[in-house]
């Protein structure tokens, strides 16, 4: 059977081990899409901090398709949403009172700004603002609009205050939200529908290819999907 989708993940598998586009990667892409097949980009980024791959790449139209935030979102690159498992703002409250308790700074990222509730902003969210292109709205919990899609909730800071936290983080948190760490300094809080496995089940292969070092996605594309 012809391969008729592919789906890359973007730190360190699309992206080499300069946090790069390696033109060898970005000539299987193109080739791949030549023939037709879908190349998905799958991230936890909002589709801001994924749309300059996606532009290098030469993907565009209402046919071609990135999954971010972790899964909790499935749209095409043009920006219409297919998939969006949110968090509810009581989620959102639940989180944000955690993050007091616990000491530890806290975000949550909407399709358009990063808001955090903490007045002398982290620098990591700083970081991530600059990562994802998004703008950061510093709001108060009882400045935050009730009707705000939540897409991810983020416990940011010094990887030794995450590292402190995480085992403090309550079981019933765990078994209610997918939560993961993706950094030293990010644990990220999403629905519990949500993941880059549940919006690609079925979909992936079982090969293992080469590390993004040796340009693996180029090599995977050429081996497995070019005629």
């Amino acid at each position: 059977m012809s391969i008729k989708l592919i789906a890359i993940d973007i730190d360190g598998t699309l992206l080499n081990e300069k946090n790069e586009l390696a033109p060898a990667t970005i000539d299987a892409v193109k080739a791949a899409s030549a023939q037709g097949i879908k190349v998905v980009l799958c991230s936890g980024r909002p589709l801001t901090g994924v749309a300059p791959y996606i532009q290098e790449l030469g993907i565009s139209g209402d046919d071609q398709y990135a999954v971010t935030y972790n899964g909790a979102v499935a749209q095409t690159v043009s920006g219409k949403v297919l998939i969006n498992h949110a968090l509810s703002f009581n989620d959102y409250i639940d989180l944000e009172a955690l993050s007091r308790k616990l000491q530890v700074s806290f975000q949550i990222e909407t399709p358009d700004y990063i808001y955090t509730a903490n007045k002398d902003i982290n620098p990591y969210t700083i970081f991530e603002s600059n990562l994802v292109k998004m703008l950061i709205r510093y709001r108060s919990v009882g400045e935050m609009p009730r009707d705000v899609t939540v897409s991810k909730a983020m416990f940011v800071d010094s990887p030794a205050n995450i590292d402190r936290i995480k085992p403090l983080i309550p079981q019933d948190f765990h078994d209610k939200y997918y939560v993961v760490q993706s950094t030293p300094f990010f644990i990220e809080v999403m629905n519990k529908e949500a993941s880059k496995g549940n919006a690609l089940r079925g979909l992936a292969a079982d090969a293992v290819t080469l590390t993004n070092a040796e340009d693996g996605v180029a090599a995977a594309i050429r081996k497995y999907a070019l005629k």
